[in-house]
């Protein structure tokens, strides 16, 4: 018989038993519902991360900081460890920084500027290194001989929104330790950083700079060896982070460095919500086996109410063959219109799932005592995905194939005098 007929008459006999085949079918499509659900939704989490660290890291670049987590803080750094690696393959720029501890900054009124880090940099290397971070929404950069200038941050030059220091404005410095000033200088404004807005080691939004020259001549950094806290290091190409970063180690005792690698915690992450993408999805696909087994159980006792059906197109010449396929054909339909209805709800329940995730964690930030001076609303946009579409759809016809199996090999088997002699 042809498979055309076969699949007609499938259709015909899940047409006589409407509610059946309905109810059978909405386990199928509440299993491919969820599936595709967290699929999409999983995929949007994964994506609005990426893009956060994205945002809140140059992949190119790797941080250098002094000591570890097992042996604590060391001195810090000095010039000749940076020259050394500068020394490295791949490495296309270096450049140090230093963070003035206990620092505030004033305006020619006296109010404090909103500054949370005071750092020293080398600012044409800072530049090279931070092209999109590093720059400027007004103003200039200072020249090599401006030692008493400074760059400020959007937010360092603001209180509460309101501008207090801007370009050629005069601004106080003023260092304390243990309740006594140990440094006080006045600083030129030369310019203002653009907003960031991101979290992140190289948010500068809070940050105030100044040449790293006039730092190092400071009372505390005057005559140390090793003034420099924090290596910024950027390297040809992100395929190369790692290996520079373990020659880098190499340059330093065992365990008296750390370097950050961006591109490295990224790929770690990207891998940890993999598997938990994997594994909600198999949660997911438990409701489908379940759609499974309801399938098997209606479609045997189907196979029960239409034993003489059976014997009397066996005895008129139908193959055993014939009755299999005819009963898979019904499996295989019920398998491809739950599909195809869970693949759109499926994308419904992504979109209501995100809107509730969304609007829980910004409930969450609200309610945190402790927050980041300024965050990025976190928002989860389903992410749709051809493959996993396709996947899910073949997944519950291959489920439905499977459970309708046994009752489909079980009508094929039956003997036609038996069948037609069935009460």
């Amino acid at each position: 018989m042809k498979i055309s007929k076969i699949l007609a008459m499938a259709w015909e006999n899940l047409k006589q038993k409407k509610l059946r085949t309905s109810l059978t079918t909405l386990g199928v499509v509440i299993g491919i519902t969820t599936i595709i659900g967290i699929a999409s939704l999983g995929e949007g989490f994964r994506t609005e991360v990426r893009q956060r660290m994205e945002q809140g890291f140059e992949l190119d670049v790797l941080i250098v900081f002094p000591g570890s987590f097992t042996a604590g803080l060391t001195e810090g750094f000095s010039k000749t460890d940076v020259e050394n690696i500068t020394q490295i393959d791949n490495v296309t720029a270096v450049t140090p920084l230093i963070t003035i501890p206990t620092a505030e900054l004033y305006n020619e009124t006296g109010v404090k500027l909103g500054a949370f880090t005071v750092g020293a940099v080398n600012f044409t290397e800072m530049k090279e290194i931070l092209p999109l971070r590093f720059r400027l929404a007004n103003g200039d950069f200072p020249q090599p001989n401006e030692n008493q200038s400074i760059v400020l941050g959007y937010k360092a030059s603001r209180v509460n929104e309101t501008l207090v220091a801007d370009v050629r404005d005069n601004v106080a410095l003023i260092v304390e330790s243990g309740g006594s000033v140990i440094y006080s200088g006045n600083f030129t404004v030369t310019g203002v950083l653009e907003k960031g807005g991101t979290s992140g080691i190289t948010n500068f939004d809070y940050w105030a700079f100044i040449p790293i020259e006039t730092a190092l001549e400071m009372p505390f950094f005057e005559g140390k060896l090793e003034p420099y806290q924090i290596i910024l290091v950027k390297v040809s190409d992100t395929q190369y982070s790692e290996p520079v970063a373990k020659e880098i180690e190499k340059l330093f005792p065992p365990y008296s460095i750390t370097v950050f690698v961006p591109s490295a915690l990224m790929r770690q992450v990207d891998n940890i919500l993999n598997i938990v993408q994997i594994f909600l999805v198999a949660i997911g696909s438990i409701s489908l086996l379940v759609a499974g087994v309801g399938i098997m159980n209606i479609m045997t006792v189907a196979v029960m109410e239409r034993t003489r059906e059976i014997g009397i197109l066996k005895a008129i010449g139908a193959k055993s063959r014939t009755v299999l396929g005819m009963f898979l054909a019904e499996a295989i339909i019920i398998g491809v219109i739950g599909g195809f209805i869970g693949t759109f709800t499926g994308y419904g329940l992504s979109y209501a799932l995100a809107q509730i995730l969304s609007n829980f964690m910004q409930l969450q930030s609200q309610e945190t005592v402790l927050q980041a001076p300024e965050t990025q609303r976190m928002v989860v946009n389903p992410v749709f995905s051809p493959e996993w579409t396709i996947i899910a759809i073949v997944f519950a016809i291959i489920v439905c194939i499977i459970f309708g199996l046994y009752p489909a090999r079980k009508a094929a088997k039956l003997n036609p005098v038996e069948a037609l002699r069935y009460e």
